[in-house]
């Protein structure tokens, strides 16, 4: 016990959702008689889910400054039918309908951001109206028919790495991929040890660290086979390689950038943060941005893996997002979340419900289980704030807790910290 205290930074259920998902994979492994740990299953639960999770990324950030979203799933509909009669209709080549598909998130968020941000409106109401306006066009632009979208365009949603260099039996730039990411962790682990020992602060002891980088690693290599050894002409998805760079980027966003500790600030308590120097309305109309480019390029990846557009796009896809969000440990009342218990979240949800169709559960019994799995993830980050302790993200992620329970009489400890981060 002693040990996995070590191991785990002193408290086991920190990495709970990191567990869960191993636990859920564990169990439909077992039970659906090694179907869901196969090549073609992974590759198949990645190009499902992956823009779900690129949602759940802006969502978090929604969410963490003390909003909802309701409207994303109308928006990425919207955008995917107006990307896809854009193709069409001007004949522009697929790379500029990805730029005007973004470009055109952008300018929807900037009008739900001004209504929330500068008007006043709660993003809940502006949300709302957003999901049955956005709907509407969908519908109205698209006259309710299904538009194609040529296979240039397709790749984007269920393209594959290509092949290259002599035939070992893998995808050689999926191997490639796996190494770098493996690479990658043990350098910034070993830069962030040499760090804090240079600035005095507390390392784990060198057993523990070279257990984790083993843990972490052997996970990545695993997967990096899966992805390399599919059938014939498949790797690791596009969409994927997407989804990776995204998480690198909000990651870095949240947790090292000014703008993301301000998110945070907001969300734990505006007032504090506006008394501090931070510009609330700023932050709140570039969150509420963010996430209609997101949606937006959600959208384009689902319509490229289901080769056209549909009137009935999108829909459901913010409750996946707002769930993922929620069950990787994001608090209710705001300031508290983190890009990757999003995605842990997001995978969580994505191995259940695929573990449940290889186990031949009907839809209605499917969607309440996840139902359960929801209410229980977030009943247990309320007890554990009732009781005193950490919420899940925090034992989730101790290196990406922040100071954003921000009380009123706590001015002056808000000031110090967003002073030293600007």
């Amino acid at each position: 016990m002693n040990a996995l205290k070590k191991l785990f930074g002193g408290n086991t259920r920190q990495f709970g959702m990191i567990f869960a998902l191993v636990a859920l994979i564990v169990f439909f492994q077992i039970f659906t008689e090694g179907r869901t740990l196969t090549p073609g299953n992974v590759i198949n639960l990645f190009n499902g889910n992956s823009y779900i999770l690129i949602l759940a990324i802006g969502m978090v950030l929604v969410i963490i400054a003390g909003h909802i979203d309701l409207s994303v799933g109308s928006v990425a509909a919207f955008v995917g039918v107006s990307v896809a009669l854009a193709i069409r209709d001007w004949g522009i080549p697929w790379y500029m309908g990805v730029l005007f598909g973004l470009v055109l998130g952008a300018v929807i968020g900037a009008w739900q951001g001004f209504w929330t941000a500068y008007v006043g409106i709660p993003a809940f109401i502006v949300t709302l109206a957003g999901m049955l306006l956005f709907r509407g066009f969908n519908q109205f632009v698209g006259k309710s028919n299904t538009i194609p979208v040529p296979s240039d365009f397709q790749y984007l949603g269920s393209g594959y790495l290509p092949e290259i260099g002599p035939n070992t039996g893998f995808n050689n730039l999926t191997l490639l991929l796996g190494i770098l990411a493996a690479a990658f962790v043990v350098i910034m682990s070993l830069r962030a040890r040499a760090t804090n020992k240079a600035l005095g602060a507390d390392v784990p002891e060198l057993w523990v660290e070279v257990t984790k980088l083993v843990l972490i690693c052997g996970a990545i290599l695993y997967a990096t086979y899966l992805f390399a050894t599919g059938r014939p002409g498949t790797s690791f998805p596009i969409p994927g390689l997407i989804l990776a760079v995204l998480v690198l980027i909000y990651g870095f966003i949240a947790d090292k950038t000014v703008l993301g500790r301000h998110v945070y600030a907001v969300g734990g308590n505006r007032h504090a943060a506006e008394l501090s120097g931070v510009q609330s309305k700023k932050v709140n109309f570039m969150v509420m941005l963010n996430m209609s480019v997101l949606a937006g390029l959600a959208g384009m990846i689902f319509v490229g893996r289901s080769t056209a557009s549909g009137p009935f796009d999108g829909v459901g896809w913010e409750l996946d997002a707002i769930a993922a969000v929620f069950i990787g440990g994001a608090a209710v009342t705001g300031g508290v979340g983190t890009v990757i218990g999003s995605i842990v979240g997001g995978l969580v949800m994505a191995v259940l419900n695929n573990g449940l169709q290889l186990l031949g559960v009907g839809a209605d019994l499917t969607q309440i289980i996840k139902g359960l799995v929801l209410l229980a993830a977030v009943a247990f980050d309320v007890y554990n704030k009732i009781q005193g302790k950490r919420s899940i993200t925090g034992l989730l992620m101790k290196n990406f807790q922040r100071n954003n329970d921000i009380k009123p009489d706590e001015t002056t400890s808000t000031k110090e910290v967003i002073s030293k981060e600007a």
